[in-house]
């Protein structure tokens, strides 16, 4: 079956360039876009991501955090350094004394509504400067592709890694 471009049309030429640059150049921008609207809450957007997860998993062991947000373990310790250090979250032990456990605090949990209010702006201006439309189907392209590279990671022991 022929490969099909993104509206259909089998005559969709082959890509061109290298696409893990393509996808890091778009990566950068759409980081600095929400980046504009997040950042007069104080947080990053790479921290507010983080903190709304720990507010909707939390309390959380870390390892399955890091699972949740697809990041490795010293990636997650690196990016939840800042959140503690503001107060933000907590690590408490977990229900043994090698198991940590992360949950938001009363401070963590009133400046991510504020920085979700900042988010849902940057949607929606994302939303209008891209078109509806194209991001719904840069979603679902996204989705799709990110099935198939977990699919093919688990059947392939080469796949996946750097």
């Amino acid at each position: 079956m022929p490969d099909i471009g993104p509206i259909g049309d089998t005559n969709t030429a082959a890509p061109r360039g290298c696409t893990n640059l393509k996808l890091r150049q778009l990566s950068r921008s759409v980081t600095r876009h929400y980046e504009a609207f997040v950042a007069p809450t104080g947080l990053h957007i790479t921290q507010y991501s983080l903190l709304s997860h720990v507010v909707k998993l939390g309390p959380v062991r870390l390892g399955e955090l890091a699972q949740a947000m697809g990041l490795e373990p010293s990636s997650l310790s690196r990016n939840l350094q800042p959140l503690l250090d503001k107060g933000l979250a907590q690590v408490q032990v977990g229900e043994d004394a090698r198991s940590r456990l992360v949950h938001a605090t009363p401070a963590g949990v009133a400046l991510r509504a504020q920085a979700q209010r900042a988010w849902k702006r940057a949607q929606l201006a994302l939303n209008d400067k891209l078109g509806v439309h194209r991001v719904a189907a840069l979603h679902g392209l996204i989705d799709e592709c990110l099935a198939l590279m977990a699919a093919s990671a688990s059947s392939d022991p080469a796949a996946g890694h750097d």
